[in-house]
């Protein structure tokens, strides 16, 4: 082998171990690369990629389940560099949230569902108005108890009807107050016609 070949050789071993030891320090080391990731999505606000199972399918994942919520799932797409995302388990701890964006965090951004992402995705897109007409949110007890009279036997929905009716009764009662005794500037306007009416001044 002569000398030209020897240090093409050479050249091309340390090109090549450069590579890898530059890999490995922007992937291992730094993790300076992007994720890609589906989450949870709110239908309600957003519009939302839509996954739905296969009635045909076995595979586990994909078949449907007796749980009719289970068989519908709204996502969206999270793109988020690896070194920002933070090392923790979202079902063990509840303040771990490693797929919501820092505020003016540079590569991370939401994907959401139109007409070219549901093309990439191989999904449907969910209206959100749509999605409030036929899933219009429930009342919560509260509003019910206020609209519907209290049932017979029903002592939860009885005390709080007596507490409501006890503080219109203080509120009403503190309007219709009167007060007697004047105090600041009233007071002493009212002071000054008292004093001029026990001593009028005689005329001339």
């Amino acid at each position: 082998m002569d000398k030209k070949s020897k240090i093409f050789f050479i050249v091309f071993f340390l090109l090549i171990i450069g590579s890898i030891v530059a890999t490995y320090w922007r992937i291992v080391v730094k993790k300076d690369y992007i994720i890609e990731a589906q989450t949870d999505c709110d239908p309600e606000t957003e519009e939302c990629f839509i996954w739905e199972c296969d009635p045909n399918s076995n595979e586990e994942g994909e078949a449907c389940v007796e749980d009719p919520e289970e068989n519908i799932w709204y996502y969206k797409v999270v793109q988020r560099k690896a070194n920002k995302i933070p090392d923790c388990d979202p079902e063990k701890d509840e303040n771990c949230e490693p797929w919501i964006c820092e505020p003016e965090e540079k590569d991370c951004k939401e994907i959401l569902c139109d007409e070219k992402t549901a093309v990439e995705q191989e999904a449907e897109c969910n209206d959100p108005e749509e999605y409030l007409r036929n899933n219009p949110p429930e009342e919560s007890e509260g509003e019910g108890l206020d609209e519907e009279e209290c049932g017979e036997g029903d002592e939860a929905c009885l005390e709080q009807e007596e507490q409501e009716e006890d503080i219109e009764t203080e509120n009403s009662g503190e309007e219709s107050q009167i007060n007697l005794f004047p105090t600041g500037d009233d007071a002493e306007v009212d002071a000054d016609v008292t004093s001029q009416t026990e001593n009028p001044v005689e005329s001339e």
